[in-house]
């Protein structure tokens, strides 16, 4: 049995020495998530205003029925399951009791927990009941709470782990860590709803996810994904060239009947050669496919139009950050005009701005807002400045005296939305949650609902495109415009009726709707008519549901990998095989895979800050 150990230092997957269970790949594993409810208050962190809903919870946060709602699994213990030869079961997203049960009805030699750092008293009562119910288990604690540098004082844990956890698991149990990467086949969303309809989610409807890297090594001072996984300059491959990352996106179009990717990495264009050989295979191979990206607009820049639509990318999110931010990766380059071109080739952009710079003030603050509100992108996500644990803007207001006491807030409410974590020099306390209502009702106000600006760009990108003379490129936007003149006509029409008093955001959609028209015929016309009565009620429905305070959860998953043969009645989890025969030497770095490595100076000259 091994004894809860205090105080133990943070762990990473590069210690030279790391712990060993005693029983190996024999050990049973149990990974989940921190339990549920989400959006309520609660005396566990849980916050109404911080839902298990990313674009609710930070991007259409005010647009009421027409938010985009949905929920993404936990896609860091889905990856470790498919990696690991110990018997394994993952519970995402359990409810307090459920997790209880399965402390009581199931044994195990190791229990990981992933979680986010106001999620710190959830974590710290999961270990308590871990302790209670399974006092031979081993406690692994992971994900950005590990950023928290006296983590292991807080919570009753063995293990607290910092970055990726393939590696770290595979030699906490014994395994070979250099094995290629088995990728889980992740649907990148799910529960999605829009104006009062849920969206239909059969085969092909929704992305798949790829994990090609974790990390980034642009290294924004206040980013805890880059402080995670190494700071600014590192990263950790898990596919490191385009032929891997084909394999992998091949074999997820054959198993999920899937033609669009959303690449779950922070700069993913920022690697330009495995960027462009994905490109030549996709043109060599004819396909079609739609992808999802982050990328910042130095490295936009580096690509044509024409490569940018050669390898499919539709949808870009786009750190804005602010105006006269000191982000460099923003210098130089006139965004609104990218953010414009992007658009009309038909590629969605999402931009982010940070609220509460440090030049920010309760005087120019509108200025800020309108200027994040003048790119008119498609998506807009704000944020407060916020200093996690484990940044570089942590360390410095940490020397300067202004981080707050924890006595002075909430765990829970320091997610970015809500409170400062310090003393800002020019905002003054309790004024930030205000700044950030503001920020996005004045979006809104703006630009109108997300989801009306989709399919603004997306006609836009059809009206350019669809004689484009590289059919696989034609076809990506037949796909893409596969609904303009049905669903999204719907939409659009009931949109008109909803802001029929507000003439300024009623002719813009209005003017869209007869472009839908002028381009689909009687069927647009039909839909935007008939269909947008239809949605129009479903809108109101949801608003008055929405008002009455109804919330949204997301529901709890159970699954084994193949080495869990004593409940064959769980569901197990499906992945990619790695690339075989390995990648040749000439395009594949001799290092182990996954690949812990500084960029290379072609990859980042010129795009670090």
């Amino acid at each position: 049995m091994i004894q809860a150990k205090r105080h133990l230092p943070i762990l990473t997957a590069s210690d030279p020495v790391s712990p060993v269970h005693p029983l190996g790949r024999r050990a049973k594993v149990l990974l989940t998530s921190v339990f549920g409810p989400y959006a309520q208050d609660d005396e566990y962190g849980s916050r109404r205003l911080n839902p298990m809903e990313l674009y609710q919870n930070q991007v259409t946060r005010t647009q009421g029925p027409f938010s985009l709602r949905m929920f993404h699994r936990s896609w860091g213990l889905m990856l470790i399951q498919a990696n690991i030869e110990a018997s394994c079961v993952v519970l995402d997203f359990p409810v307090l009791d459920r997790f209880v049960q399965e402390l009581q009805e199931n044994q195990y030699d190791v229990i990981g927990i992933t979680s986010i750092i106001p999620n710190l008293v959830k974590v710290k009562k999961m270990c308590e009941l871990i302790r209670r119910y399974q006092p031979q288990a081993t406690i692994v604690v992971g994900g950005h709470i590990a950023n928290v540098s006296d983590l292991a004082e807080r919570i009753d844990a063995d293990h607290c782990v910092k970055g990726e956890g393939v590696r770290w698991f595979r030699r906490f149990l014994g395994e070979d860590e250099n094995r290629p990467i088995r990728h889980p086949m992740i649907k990148s969303g799910y529960g999605t709803r829009t104006a009062g309809i849920t969206v239909s989610e059969g085969p092909g409807d929704v992305a798949a996810t790829v994990i090609p890297s974790v990390g980034c090594p642009l290294g924004c001072n206040f980013c805890s994904t880059s402080a995670m996984f190494g700071g600014k300059g590192k990263f950790v491959d898990f596919y490191a060239t385009g032929d891997e990352l084909f394999h992998v996106m091949c074999q997820m179009e054959k198993e999920m009947h899937s033609c669009s990717f959303f690449i779950m990495d922070e700069n993913f264009l920022l690697h330009q050669r495995r960027a462009r050989r994905l490109l030549e295979l996709m043109r060599e191979h004819d396909k079609s496919w739609a992808i999802h990206v982050f990328s910042s607009a130095n490295v936009l820049n580096k690509y044509t139009m024409d490569e940018l639509l050669g390898l499919g990318i539709s949808w870009v999110w786009m750190g804005l950050e602010g105006k006269d931010s000191q982000y460099t990766k923003l210098h130089g380059i006139d965004v609104h005009k990218l953010i414009r071109d992007l658009q009309a080739n038909g590629i969605r952009v999402l931009g982010s701005t940070i609220i509460g710079l440090e030049n920010h003030t309760p005087e120019n603050i509108n200025e800020a807002i309108d200027y994040a509100a003048g790119f008119a992108t498609d998506f807009h996500q704000f944020m407060l400045y916020t200093p996690i644990p484990g940044t570089p803007l942590h360390a410095e207001l940490t020397a300067k005296g202004l981080m707050k006491d924890e006595s002075e807030y909430e765990l829970g409410e320091i997610h970015g939305q809500l409170i400062f974590n310090y003393r800002h020099p020019n905002i003054p306390a309790g004024m930030e949650g205000d700044f950030m209502i503001r920020a996005f009702d004045r979006d809104f106000e703006v630009n109108g609902p997300s989801t009306v600006r989709i399919v603004r760009t997306t006609l836009a990108g059809w009206l350019r495109h669809k004689n484009h003379p590289e059919p696989r490129i034609r076809r990506r936007y037949a796909w893409e415009a596969r609904e303009l003149g049905t669903t999204f006509a719907a939409l659009v029409g009931a949109a008109a009726r909803y802001y029929k008093h507000n003439p300024v955001m009623r002719d813009k959609i209005r003017s869209l709707q007869a472009d839908l028209i002028a381009e689909f015929g009687w069927k647009a016309r039909f839909y935007a008519t008939v269909g947008g009565w239809y949605v129009f009620r479903k809108i109101r429905a949801e608003q008055r549901r929405l008002a009455a305070g109804w919330t949204y959860e997301p529901p709890t998953f159970y699954e084994r990998n193949e080495h869990c043969t004593d409940r064959p009645e769980l569901p197990e989890c499906r992945w990619c095989e790695p690339m075989t025969p390995p990648v040749a030497p000439e395009t594949a770095p001799d290092s182990p895979t996954p690949r812990t490595r500084a960029a290379a100076p072609d990859e980042t000259v010129a795009a670090l800050p």
